[in-house]
């Protein structure tokens, strides 16, 4: 950094972020654009945090205005600019500004435009307040450096004029000089003065010939292509509105080993949310947020643990004797009488002891030696027992659990074969802190695609609908609440429309289909483009699952707050669907779930047979795991593997994990397998 660089400050809107922090990831994002792209030129030497407030927004940015000591160039606010409720920075900002700078504004709507007509929800303002240049940036971290991107080397020159600098020695050279040193390419009159990482769509044709330094790899088709990053930096989906001629020949997302994208899934994926839960029927395969204490002792009183009779040791141990019968104490509520020495009473198994008894002597211990007159109850007992102690056959209070003693604690998942309710319930815990478990949203995609139960026969090249049903099913199995978001179109509209309604509905969002490489794969431009999503990945080195998705949309939820939500978008073919959704999707949930450790099982199996395998990928083969004749696990092949036999899954309890190779491997090589099921008994 020079010794001349401007000094910036950063005001993040949200209230959310106001409360924790940590949910704020404009930060970062705009700081690496200031370092990476900034030539060097800015030094961001404070950053502040305030909630969606008129006042409090104003109050910050006139600390840094008109009191600090040190001249602040540029003061950047992110969020609150869109048309919520709670969206107050322009209003807040507008009254702060001595002269405002429409053409900020327009260059950042021009460049925001030119990726999604979205861009008009915006309203962004920008100004002058004394001697600081005051621009607002949306609150998606995506826009946001998408905006200060396409302004970002013209800044300096307006903060240089803001804070006094003579105009005719700043532009002495002319606009070509000023071109130069801010780093702008202009060609035939027309300038670009940004360099953001995504597409333009232009809707109208320009006479002129002009080059973008995009980093992507296809060209407009209006002059000649600059390129300034590498084909995998900088990748972004293909723009539906080029059409077919000018889509990418190969997928511009790095390849990625699954190692890889499960770390992304773990980097991206956001932190569970903590919830009130009852303990009930319903709460099986939820995660403990908080360690559980008991809130009473088990037992409650001193029970027998024997049917017998309650007796009071002499203290000679001697019991050796005849005893009347006083009293009965069965194990149901009610007064039990006070016992004496000389005097017994009987009990059954989890009674209450009579006050004042000491042990319990078991029936088989006794005769019986006189009964009432009716015959209906014992008079007289003969105990034959010697050398009894104080304390034998009782439990005594809080033996089991004493109260306020930790009995569950944070992490442990709530089971429906374990014993964790039952213990929940006899402590008298009515409910617990729990990770909430994210609401599922199930989407198929394509013009091809009706629904698996629509009578009559398929029209030529419809396909029905396995996906959907097969993912519903597997998630409801994993103890997820699921929606059916039913089938979209291959328009770029309606799946627009489609996701928008499925973001507001539910958590996370699963679709099928459309993200490979053909003029009507329309969901991963559709999550960049029109839904401000980041796509974390797009490809991924394996068989089969090679172009899955796994990508991340801010969206404002009903109080205001930006919330981030998780869109998974799997391969169409069906074998492809379901082991991405095990091997990806189901890390994520369990994440979001707070359960621990995160995705399928892997356990060690020996192969029952040769297995092929793949020169290039490894693969995740669908096997069936059982334990063998001596006792170990064997697994064998469920037949054929390509990506659309739907057959390749009946019957499959794992996920073998094969490496790519050129030579087969034996029978009775050992290799993972990830259990999808139960192991069977015998192969």
């Amino acid at each position: 950094m020079s010794s001349t660089a401007l000094r910036v400050v950063l005001l993040i809107v949200s209230t959310t972020a106001a409360k924790d922090p940590s949910t704020d990831a404009s930060q970062a994002v705009l700081s690496d654009v200031l370092e990476k792209e900034g030539d060097g030129r800015w030094a961001l030497v404070d950053t502040k945090i305030v909630p969606d407030v008129v006042t409090q927004i104003q109050r910050q940015i006139m600390l840094w205005a008109d009191v600090a000591a040190d001249t602040i160039n540029l003061i950047l606010t992110t969020g609150g600019t869109g048309f919520a409720v709670s969206d107050n920075t322009p209003e807040a900002v507008s009254a702060l500004l001595h002269k405002p700078a429409p053409g900020i504004v327009h260059g950042m709507l021009t460049a925001s435009l030119n990726v999604t007509p979205f861009a008009m929800m915006s309203r962004p303002v920008a100004g002058v307040r004394n001697t600081s240049v005051i621009v607002t940036l949306p609150g998606s971290p995506k826009g946001a450096r998408e905006n200060l991107q396409a302004i970002l080397k013209t800044l300096p020159h307006a903060c240089l004029q803001a804070a006094g600098m003579d105009s005719r020695t700043l532009h002495a050279g002319g606009v070509k000089k000023l071109e130069a040193e801010a780093g702008i390419r202009s060609d035939a009159g027309h300038s670009h003065a940004h360099a953001h990482d995504h597409h333009h769509g232009h809707g109208s044709i320009h006479q002129h010939s002009h080059s973008h330094g995009h980093g992507h790899g296809h060209g407009h088709g209006h002059g000649s292509l600059v390129r300034h990053t590498a084909p995998s930096s900088n990748p972004l989906s293909n723009d539906p509105s080029l059409g077919p001629s000018r889509r990418n020949r190969e997928s511009p997302f790095p390849m990625l080993t699954v190692d890889d994208a499960l770390n992304k899934i773990k980097e991206h994926t956001p932190s569970p949310e903590i919830v009130t839960t009852k303990v009930g029927k319903s709460i099986p395969g939820y995660v403990l947020a908080e360690d559980v204490q008991a809130r009473e002792n088990v037992p409650a009183f001193r029970a027998s643990i024997v049917d017998g009779y309650a007796v009071v040791v002499p203290k000679d141990g001697n019991m050796k004797g005849v005893f009347p019968v006083v009293s009965v104490s069965h194990a149901s509520p009610g007064e039990v009488q006070p016992l004496k020495e000389g005097e017994i009473a009987r009990i059954t198994t989890g009674a209450p002891l009579p006050p004042g008894a000491t042990s319990v002597i078991m029936v088989e211990d006794t005769v019986l030696k006189t009964m009432t007159e009716d015959g209906k109850e014992e008079k007289e007992v003969e105990i034959l027992a010697d050398n009894v102690r104080e304390g034998e056959n009782i439990r005594e209070v809080g033996s089991d659990i004493k109260a306020e003693s930790k009995i569950l604690s944070k992490g442990e998942q709530i089971s429906a074969v374990g014993g964790e309710i039952g213990l929940l319930a006899a402590v008298g815990v009515a409910e617990v802190k729990t990770y909430r478990k994210p609401v599922i949203g199930v989407l198929s995609t394509g013009d091809e695609i009706v629904q698996h139960d629509r009578p009559g026969d398929l029209r030529l090249g419809e396909v029905r609908d396995t996906n959907r049903i097969t993912l519903m099913s597997a998630a409801q199995e994993c103890g997820y609440e699921v929606v059916d978001l039913g089938i979209a179109a291959d328009k770029p509209g309606t799946l627009e429309e489609t996701l928008r309604d499925a973001l507001r509905r539910v958590d996370f969002v699963i679709t099928t289909g459309g993200v490979s490489m053909g003029e009507l794969d329309l969901l991963k431009p559709t999550i960049e483009r029109s839904l401000g999503g980041t796509i974390h990945f797009g490809r991924v080195a394996m068989k089969p699952g090679k172009p899955t998705t796994f990508a991340t949309v801010p969206v404002k939820d009903n109080a205001g707050d930006r919330v981030t939500k998780v869109v998974f978008s799997l391969p169409g073919n069906p074998a492809s669907a379901l082991v991405t959704f095990h091997l990806f999707v189901l890390p994520s949930l369990h994440q979001m779930s707070g359960v621990e450790p995160a995705g399928l099982t892997k356990v060690p199996v020996a192969l029952a047979h040769d297995f092929a395998l793949d020169k290039a990928r490894p693969e995740y083969h669908r096997a069936v795991v059982s334990v063998g004749k001596d006792g170990g696990l064997v697994a064998a092949s469920t037949g054929g593997q390509r990506s659309s036999t739907v057959g390749s899954l009946r019957g499959a309890n794992c996920l073998l994990c094969l490496p790519a190779g050129k030579e087969p491997l034996r029978k009775g090589a050992k290799v993972d397998a990830l259990l999808m099921g139960g192991i069977r008994s015998g192969i």
